[in-house]
């Protein structure tokens, strides 16, 4: 039988507590993207993806392809290709880069949370959800500063209880009279990322989805 000397052993109850307390608690933003699967991100190679949106009768599409370790993306759009890397954005590409970083907000928009630095929020509330009216946590956030496309914009997040969304409402300069509300569902696992491919109004005539979704991920997540 091994015998614990009396310093051995408050040396291993030491090391012990500093191990607990070294594992900070997660933030609510955290909790957020981990819920979602944001701990499979780091061997994430690329994303393709077709960005839908039907409104009443018309449609609009346009595909993505992002390589995130090397921030290298191409736009597919009607006739155009427009291919660039986000480290040098100029003029030329600045319209394409607009619409990928509003694509990808709304493919990725739990993850954001933790990518984003330049907002401010609450901490999660039970509230009524604004289309379904259940029960849910609300979780909102502001953007502020003059960084990014769209300073100023808020949401609304709502959650179950396992902190993934269901819901959110988007409120341009953080203006509660002009918001537009969707629901989050159809979700899919894709390489452990968990993806609501659908998302629609109230009235379910706008319907915002996504297609030729492909996920590609090495066996090792980056260090």
């Amino acid at each position: 039988m091994t015998k614990l000397y009396p310093l051995a052993l408050v040396l291993l109850l030491l090391i012990s507590c500093n191990e607990e307390t070294d594992k900070k608690p997660l933030s609510a933003p955290e909790k957020i993207a981990y819920a979602h699967g944001f701990e499979n991100w780091d061997k994430i190679e690329e994303i393709q993806f077709t960005f839908n949106v039907d409104r009443d009768t018309t449609h609009f599409e346009r595909h993505w392809i992002w390589q995130p370790k090397s921030d290298a993306v191409t736009m597919i759009y009607a006739e155009d290709t427009v291919s660039y890397n986000r480290a040098s954005i100029d003029s030329t590409v600045l319209q394409a880069d607009k619409a990928f970083v509003n694509d990808v907000y709304w493919l990725l928009a739990p993850y954001k949370l933790v990518w984003d630095k330049g907002y401010e929020y609450e901490e999660p509330y039970l509230d009524k959800a604004p289309i379904s009216n259940d029960s849910l946590q609300k979780f909102s956030i502001v953007y502020v500063g003059e960084g990014g496309y769209t300073p100023g914009d808020g949401y609304d997040f709502y959650l179950d209880q396992e902190n993934k969304v269901k819901e959110w409402v988007y409120r341009k300069d953080n203006d509660t009279a002009v918001c537009m509300k969707t629901t989050w569902e159809d979700y899919e696992n894709l390489e452990g990322l968990q993806i609501a491919t659908m998302h629609q109004d109230e009235t379910g005539k706008f319907k915002l989805y996504f297609t030729g979704l492909e996920v590609t991920a090495s066996e090792t997540q980056t260090p």
